[in-house]
């Protein structure tokens, strides 16, 4: 039991000595915590006092925030008036602002209007400018056509009215100066024109005039010296008296042609005379007679042109065989063909000359056709007067005359008389024994004269007609005047042979 008892007096010892010495712990904690407690109570007045020290000031901070408040609700009185007052001002300002907005888009229109107006007048300003530039250029241009038209056009118009197939020379640039100064020089060209035209009429009329008085009285002498040579014929047996009056009918018939451009009377009066015999006389008149072979195809060997157109018809026939013998080589033939058609006569001549360009021949037509004026000045210089000599007389008489390219290389002329101006003679009336007869006659009678063969010294003019036959000397000289012949006289030109009628050959090129 004992054994037991100290054990539980060990632990109680051992107890109560824990016990105290965990009250000694716990005395010296709470000692700690008390000294914690003081020190802690300390800091807390010392805390109080910083609490009441800041409470004073929070006090005072809140006095403070009261006055500041109150200067803070005062001054948001006054922002609050302010604010009303700049709401004020801004809605003034608005108010402004959109009046200065719609002013501002006034003057943005008004400086649209303006700009626009500026670029209209920049537009006009350059126009301006464009058409300065232009009237400037027009103006020289006009000057250049009025100078053109000085130096250039004027001198082309009046060659024109002498050369109508020369070229007219035109504006320099008409699209430049404008169809009014166009017309405007047209109208001044026209006029210069036209007084140009009435100056070379008055003068070609003064001309005429004077060339028809000379023609007049050189032709008097001509048929004077005529009438003189076949008495020195008929008194003498020279052979030069043959020449002499051959060049004698030359130049009687220069002379008529210019008669007949100056508006005078042919200068020679005969009665109807047979065709063939007018064609054959027509030769007399031409230098190179011995080249042109004449064919008479007539059906009605006595065929006669009336009296008013024989001596016409024989200047016609003239002037187109000398224009076939002057422009054809002098070794070639010039064909000539007499043959009746259904309404009148043919009297074609064929030549193997140098031919004619297209403007020539046009030209040729005009004079052939005979226009109402044909002024001296428009034939050349010199002049040329064959083609308007021929459509002179064809105008005033009623037969007519073509031009065209001729078979043989050169020109072919068909000069056509009308029936009008045809009859037949009687047969009492006696034909030249120069003259060839028809081929069908000359075929039927079995003999034929013509002028292809070995030739006199030149042919006998037409218009008078010899009542005896043919010698073996030289036939009789048949003069041109209606009055008998004269009694042939010997000769040393050889006669006409007989044998068959000539053709026309194609000449050798």
């Amino acid at each position: 039991m004992s054994q037991l008892l100290l054990p539980a007096l060990a632990l109680i010892a051992l107890a109560a000595l824990a016990a105290a010495g965990y009250l000694a712990r716990g005395r010296s904690r709470a000692l700690a915590r008390a000294g914690a407690a003081a020190t802690a109570s300390v800091k807390a007045e010392e805390r109080a006092r910083a609490a009441e020290g800041q409470a004073a000031r929070a006090e005072q901070q809140a006095r403070e925030a009261q006055a500041d408040g109150r200067r803070s609700a005062e001054e948001a009185h006054a922002a609050a008036d302010r604010a009303l007052t700049a709401e004020d001002r801004a809605h003034r300002a608005e108010q402004r602002a959109a009046e200065a907005g719609q002013l501002a888009a006034e003057a943005g229109h008004r400086a649209a209007d303006a700009e626009q107006r500026t670029a209209e007048a920049g537009h006009r300003v350059a126009e301006a400018e464009h058409r300065a530039a232009e009237a400037e250029r027009r103006t020289a241009a006009l000057l250049a056509e009025i100078a053109h038209l000085a130096t250039e056009r004027v001198a082309a118009a009046a060659l024109r009215l002498s050369h109508p197939n020369a070229p007219l020379t035109g504006p320099l640039d008409p699209a430049a100066v404008g169809p009014a100064a166009v017309q405007a020089l047209q109208a001044v060209l026209d006029a210069a024109s036209a007084a140009v035209t009435d100056e070379r009429e008055r003068v070609d009329a003064a001309a005429r005039s004077a060339m028809r008085g000379a023609t007049s009285k050189i032709q008097t002498l001509l048929y004077q010296i005529q009438s003189l040579v076949q008495q020195l014929q008929h008194d003498n047996d020279d052979p030069r008296l043959l020449e002499v009056d051959f060049r004698n009918e030359v130049a009687l018939r220069r002379i008529q042609t210019v008669a007949v451009l100056c508006e005078a009377w042919p200068g020679l009066t005969r009665t109807d005379s047979p065709l063939a015999e007018v064609v054959v006389g027509a030769l007399s008149r031409v230098p190179g007679y011995a080249r042109i072979k004449v064919a008479n195809h007539l059906r009605e060997h006595r065929l006669a042109v009336v009296a008013r157109a024989a001596e016409p018809v024989a200047v016609a026939v003239a002037e187109l065989l000398a224009n076939a013998t002057a422009y054809s080589h002098p070794e070639t033939d010039v064909p000539v063909t007499v043959q009746q058609g259904g309404r009148g006569a043919l009297v074609i001549v064929d030549d193997s000359g140098i031919g004619m360009e297209e403007d020539q021949l046009r030209r040729a037509r005009r004079l052939l056709a005979g226009p109402s004026e044909v002024l001296l000045t428009e034939l050349g210089n010199p002049p040329k007067t064959g083609f308007a000599v021929v459509g002179k007389l064809a105008r005033q008489y009623g037969f007519s005359c073509h031009l065209e390219p001729s078979p043989y290389g050169g020109m072919r002329t068909i000069l056509r008389i009308p029936a009008g101006l045809l009859t037949v003679v009687d047969e009492e009336q006696p034909l030249s024994v120069l003259t060839p007869l028809p081929l069908r006659a000359g075929r039927t009678a079995g003999r034929a004269r013509s002028w292809s063969g070995a030739r006199p010294s030149r042919p006998p003019p037409a218009g008078r007609r010899s009542s005896s036959a043919p010698t073996p000397a030289a036939p009789p000289w048949p003069r041109r005047t209606p009055a008998p012949a004269p009694p042939p006289s010997p000769s040393p030109a050889r006669p006409p042979s007989p044998g068959t009628p000539p053709r026309p050959s194609r000449p050798t090129p």
